[in-house]
C-alpha cells in the first residue's frame, strides 16, 4: 500500500490542473464599479424606458396646446336669376365665419396640471426600474463571483479525487485493493462531479442574466478587491432612521404618492369640466341678411341642464380614496420590508463572523493534510472520503453564505432606494 500511496503521490504532481472553469481569457474582466457603468450606458430597458419619459413630456407639450379656431366658408354654388355658377362676385352671395373655443374655470392649467404629474410618475417608474435592475445585476455579479471561487476549489478536489481514482483502478487490476474501495471513491467523485455541475447550471443562468442586464456577449469575470467586500457592515443608523430614508427616497412609494396627486387633480378637473366653455366667433354675410355685408359676433355655450358631470365627479372622488388606502399600504409595506431586511442582515452578519473567524482556516488546514495523511497511511479510506465530503460541503456553504451575506446587504440597498455601502 505504500507503493500505492507513492504512486499515488507522483501522479498527482506530475498532472497540472486540467479542468476549465468560467472566466477564461475571453471574459470580460469587471469590476463592480465598471459593471454598474456599463449597465447604465447599454441596459436596453433602460434605453426603451427614456422613450417613454420623452412621449410623456410630449403630453404636456400638447396639453399646453391652445385649440385651433375653426372657419366656415359658404359659396353659392348656382345663381338662378343669373344663370350664373358660383356667383360669389361683388352681385352674388358668400358667408364666412370663424369660431373659436374658450376654456372655463382653468381647464386648460388643470389639464396640464393632469398631465405634467402623469409624466412625473413616468420618472419615478424608470426610477423604480433602475433600482431593481441594479439589484439583479449586483446580486448576479457578486453571485458569480463566490460560485467560480467555488468552481475553482472543486476542480483542484476534481483533479484530485480522478488521479487517486485512475491510481485505485490500476491496482485493482494487480489485486492491491479491493472493489469496494474503488467504488467508494467513484460514488465520492461521481457526487462531486454532480454537485459541480449544478453549480455550472446556475451559474450560466446568472451569467445570461448579467450579459443581458450589461448587454454584452461575452461571459463576466467579476474583480473584487478586498475593500469592496469590506464597505457591506451593518448600518450604525436606528431602524426607524432607515425606515424614514426608504420612505424618503422609494420610487415605488413617490409613484404611489403621484398617483394619488393625480386622483386629486383629475377630480378637481372633473369638477371645472361641469362648468360649460364658451365658444366666442364672428361672421360675414355678403347678401342673405337684412342688410347687405352684414358683420356679427356670435357667443354659444352649453346649458347645463341634464349632464353636470356628476358621475366622473363622483368616480374621481372614489378614485382619491382608493389611492390614499394605497399610498397607506405602501409606507405600511416599505416599513416591515426594512425591518425585515435589517433581520436578515444581522443574522447573516452573525453567521459569517462566526464562521470565517475559525472555521475556515481550520478547514484549509485540514484540507492540505488530508491527502498527505492519506498517502502515509495515516487515515482510512473511509475518513478520507469523509474529509474530502465535508470540506467540499463546507467550502459550497460558505461561498454560497458569502453570497447570501453581500445579497442582504444589497437587498437592504434596494429596500432603502439608497446606497448605504459604498
Amino acid at each position: 500500500m505504500r507503493l500505492l500511496f507513492f504512486f499515488i503521490f507522483i501522479f498527482l504532481n506530475a498532472n497540472p490542473l486540467q479542468a476549465q472553469t468560467s472566466g477564461g481569457e475571453d471574459s470580460l474582466r469587471l469590476t463592480l464599479k465598471q459593471a454598474d457603468s456599463l449597465f447604465i450606458k447599454n441596459n436596453l430597458l433602460l434605453l426603451a424606458e427614456r422613450f417613454r419619459i420623452d412621449a410623456s413630456q410630449a403630453q404636456v407639450l400638447q396639453a399646453s396646446l391652445y385649440d385651433n379656431p375653426t372657419v366656415t366658408a359658404e359659396l353659392s354654388t348656382y345663381n338662378s336669376e343669373a344663370r350664373r355658377v358660383l356667383d360669389v362676385g361683388r352681385q352674388g352671395q358668400k358667408t364666412l365665419a370663424i369660431e373659436q373655443l374658450l376654456y372655463t374655470a382653468g381647464k386648460r392649467n388643470k389639464r396640464i396640471a393632469l398631465v405634467s404629474e402623469a409624466a412625473q410618475l413616468t420618472q419615478f417608474e424608470l426610477l423604480d426600474l433602475l433600482r431593481g435592475l441594479r439589484f439583479d445585476l449586483r446580486s448576479r455579479f457578486y453571485s458569480i463571483y463566490f460560485q467560480q471561487k467555488t468552481l475553482v476549489r472543486f476542480d483542484q478536489q476534481l483533479v484530485t479525487l480522478q488521479s487517486t481514482v485512475a491510481a485505485y483502478e490500476f491496482q485493482y487490476t494487480r489485486q492491491n485493493v479491493s472493489l469496494r474501495e474503488l467504488l467508494r471513491l467513484k460514488a465520492l467523485l461521481f457526487r462531486l462531479s454532480n454537485d459541480r455541475t449544478a453549480i455550472v447550471f446556475q451559474l450560466a443562468d446568472d451569467q445570461r442574466a448579467l450579459r443581458t442586464l450589461l448587454s454584452v456577449d461575452q461571459s463576466i469575470k467579476p474583480i473584487l478587491p478586498d475593500e469592496t467586500l469590506a464597505v457591506y457592515h451593518i448600518p450604525s443608523q436606528p431602524d426607524d432612521t432607515l425606515q424614514q430614508i426608504a420612505l424618503r427616497n422609494r420610487p415605488d412609494l413617490k409613484g404611489t404618492i403621484s398617483l394619488t396627486r393625480q386622483a386629486e387633480l383629475n377630480h378637481t378637473l372633473q369638477r371645472a369640466l361641469a362648468v360649460p366653455d364658451v365658444r366666442l366667433g364672428a361672421n360675414y354675410d355678403q347678401a342673405g341678411s337684412y342688410i347687405q355685408n352684414y358683420v356679427g359676433l356670435s357667443l354659444s355655450t352649453d346649458i347645463p341642464l341634464f349632464n353636470r358631470n356628476q358621475g366622473a365627479i363622483r368616480a374621481a372622488r372614489s378614485q382619491i380614496s382608493y389611492q390614499a388606502q394605497l399610498q397607506q399600504q405602501k409606507v405600511m409595506q416599505i416599513r416591515n420590508e426594512v425591518a425585515t431586511a435589517l433581520q436578515k442582515v444581522r443574522e447573516v452578519e452573525r453567521r459569517v463572523q462566526a464562521v470565517e473567524q475559525a472555521f475556515t482556516t481550520q478547514f484549509d488546514q485540514l484540507n492540505q493534510g488530508v491527502l498527505l495523511s492519506f498517502q502515509k497511511g495515516n487515515i482510512t479510506l473511509l475518513e478520507f472520503v469523509d474529509l474530502v465530503e465535508a470540506y467540499n460541503d463546507s467550502i459550497s456553504n460558505l461561498n454560497r453564505l458569502r453570497a447570501d451575506r453581500v445579497s442582504a446587504y444589497e437587498e437592504l440597498n434596494y429596500l432603502l432606494g439608497d446606497d448605504l455601502f459604498n
